[in-house]
């Protein structure tokens, strides 16, 4: 039977929610990995120092005791003085920008991305050495949303050379192209964007659970994604974008945005490393590089994943909230041991 260990895996873009639903989800992404970039658009915000402490403890209380595991804090972008950033630094391991009203809970993000204008705070960023996480895309059309932010990923890129800009859950061809381009820029990739495209969430009947922003694009953008992830890159690195909704807010008429891997995340990427022939590339995707763009300490957890057949199960559940996982009910190919 075929196997892999992970040392110190990694998700390093993932949404925990709070309250009930921080309680059902934390603890599945705990006992696979060692540690998360934790996203945070709650409601409010969590833009203060207290904010962050706060949200880091209920984490830790809603997670096992020796699961191992470093919720790693973000802080919502807005113009922060420097001494707010040298106050708050230990606290915090990125800050994540969103553009205002593009995604879930992104209401208080930022109007218009003006180098100038938030020089300041980027400035003081980069001589802090904290990086710049960003949700990459326009209003534009939906399919050209992430396509039309590259001039902006650009802008950002010549004009603060020094600032760690991560090109958070990237979807396109275009994205893979420009992250060659600047030395400053790196990128997340979800398993989902790996795997589907539009077609699989809108082809045939609508399938509400692979609803996700930014959409999924097409084979042509996925295929580029499939390829540097596999090739073991440097620049790229695992981030779920995890994101768990209510079953009833899934499906219904306003489907919520977002597909809920983090229990199946790690023993999926083995099933595609292993059958693209690269399996010895995926610590590379899901913890070395991870840990060298973000100057992680590895920590000392390690998961074993084994060729296993593993039924998924149809839904998680727990005080009446019920999220439905992707591969709901079906057999996968990997299982953790």
């Amino acid at each position: 039977m075929k196997s892999i260990e992970i040392n110190s895996p990694y998700d390093m873009h993932l949404h925990l929610r709070d309250n009930d639903m921080l309680k059902l989800v934390a603890p599945l992404s705990s006992k696979s990995f060692s540690g998360a970039i934790v996203m945070p658009n709650l409601v409010p915000p969590v833009d203060t120092k207290e904010a962050v402490i706060s949200y880091k403890n209920r984490i830790l209380d809603a997670i096992e005791a020796d699961d191992n595991f470093t919720p790693f804090m973000t802080l919502f972008f807005k113009p922060y003085t420097k001494e707010f950033l040298e106050d708050i630094k230990d606290e915090i391991t990125a800050i994540k920008l969103y553009p205002a009203g593009i995604t879930t809970n992104s209401e208080g993000g930022v109007e218009s991305i003006d180098t100038v204008a938030l020089a300041p705070t980027l400035n003081a960023m980069a001589e802090l050495n904290i990086p710049l996480c960003v949700h990459g895309e326009t209003n534009g059309f939906v399919m050209d949303r992430e396509k039309e932010f590259m001039s902006v990923y650009e802008a950002l890129a010549i004009a603060f050379p020094k600032l760690k800009i991560i090109m958070e859950h990237i979807t396109t061809k275009d994205a893979v192209e420009l992250l060659k381009k600047y030395d400053n820029l790196y990128a997340t990739i979800t398993l989902h964007h790996l795997l589907i495209t539009l077609d699989d969430v809108a082809g045939g009947m609508l399938q509400p659970h692979l609803f996700c922003k930014p959409i999924a694009k097409t084979p042509i953008d996925r295929d580029a994604l499939l390829e540097i992830a596999l090739s073991g890159n440097p620049k790229v690195m695992f981030g779920s974008d995890s994101a768990p909704h209510p079953q009833e807010a899934k499906e219904s008429c306003g489907c919520a945005a977002g597909v809920f891997t983090a229990p199946i995340a790690l023993q999926v990427l083995a099933q595609i490393f292993d059958e693209n022939g690269k399996l010895d590339n995926l610590e590379a995707f899901v913890s070395t590089n991870a840990s060298k763009i973000y100057n992680l300490k590895p920590s000392s957890k390690s998961i074993t994943l084994i060729q296993k057949e593993f039924l998924v199960p149809t839904a998680y559940e727990n005080n009446g909230l019920k999220v439905i996982p992707m591969f709901s009910g079906q057999i996968i190919k990997w299982s953790t041991e």
